[in-house]
């Protein structure tokens, strides 16, 4: 399986969530002094959806959204940033879509997830048997999908539908302690997802929870680079990433901005990392373009509409003196 040309196809099936966010107005408000809130598109898979359409690719989302005005917002907004929703799926009774509150600033920074009785986490194995993996160059997903069943076997049952395809799978650690039973669960779950996937992007927290501490993560990520995975992508916050691939290991610094906030940024990096390499661009270009993505929704109110389109990831990378060398601060 040839990863790049999967990905070079720039046609893609997401898997995972779709949400609500609420932010309060103006940047700089702390929720409980807030009295006007704006929302928007949210979730993980929903804003990778996002990203790559508004960057020119395709994407379309596999997923559950709740019976109701709020998953029928979800929905329209999806549609609106030209994600398909073909595979998005209803569902009634108390299931409720997920719902985040989260604030324009970095410090004192507030965030809110509700997640019980999450609707996404009812995705089926139908759900994803319905779905023709042959319409799409790769399968991407967040790591939340796997934090609850009937989702996680939903999502081990795509990641084999779309390898028997050739399809090659990208997995987004994300790991959230707040959706799952026990870290225990979480390590032994993330960890089988990862041994699957053909490329996996984490942080350095993400890859050391699965290598029992921190301090293994980046042998966590280098191990996985030599033993399954073809690209393997570790984060480190402001000191950059390192990338694992075949026998390269590519240092990446960031490039620094004034944050707004910091939620959005893993989301807006993966739109900008794939769709950069299904256009053409080397590894390490690609790692930047999604690093300048990043920089650009931390700048800015909201995550899918802080993510960049084409135009405005050209100006910025136009624009900016460049980014830091790997390890600075």
């Amino acid at each position: 399986m040839d990863v790049i040309e999967g990905i070079k196809g720039n046609n893609f099936v997401v898997i995972g969530r779709a949400g609500m966010d609420l932010y309060p107005d103006p940047p700089g408000t702390a929720t409980e002094d807030a009295q006007t809130m704006t929302v928007a598109l949210g979730g993980s898979s929903a804003n990778i959806a996002a990203g790559i359409c508004k960057l020119g690719g395709r994407a379309s989302l596999v997923t559950r959204v709740s019976d109701d005005s709020i998953g029928r917002y979800c929905v329209k907004q999806l549609q609106t940033y030209g994600v398909g929703t073909e595979y998005v799926t209803l569902v009634g009774g108390e299931f409720r879509n997920s719902l985040a509150v989260y604030e324009s600033r970095v410090e004192g920074h507030q965030s809110v997830i509700y997640r019980n009785g999450a609707a996404d986490f009812e995705m089926s194995e139908a759900d994803v048997e319905a779905v023709d993996f042959t319409k799409f160059s790769a399968l991407i997903t967040a790591g939340t999908v796997f934090a609850a069943e009937p989702s996680r076997s939903a999502t081990f049952k795509a990641f084999e539908m779309a390898r028997a395809e050739g399809i090659p799978v990208i997995f987004d650690v994300d790991y959230r302690p707040y959706s799952w039973p026990s870290a225990q669960v979480a390590s032994d779950v993330l960890s089988k997802a990862a041994a699957v996937s053909d490329v996996i992007v984490g942080n350095d927290e993400e890859f050391g929870f699965m290598a029992g501490s921190i301090e293994n993560g980046l042998g966590k990520a280098r191990a996985l680079a030599a033993d399954s995975a073809q690209i393997v992508v570790y984060k480190m916050g402001a000191q950059g990433a390192v990338t694992f691939a075949g026998n390269e290991e590519i240092t990446t610094g960031i490039y620094p901005v004034d944050a707004l906030k910091p939620t959005g940024a893993g989301d807006s990096f993966m739109a900008g990392f794939l769709t950069s390499i299904a256009n053409g661009h080397s590894l390490h270009t690609s790692i930047m373009r999604g690093s300048a993505c990043a920089s650009i929704t931390v700048s800015k109110p909201g995550c899918a509409p802080a993510m960049a389109d084409s135009d405005t990831l050209e100006k910025f990378l136009t624009s900016h003196p460049g980014p830091t060398p790997v390890g600075s601060n």
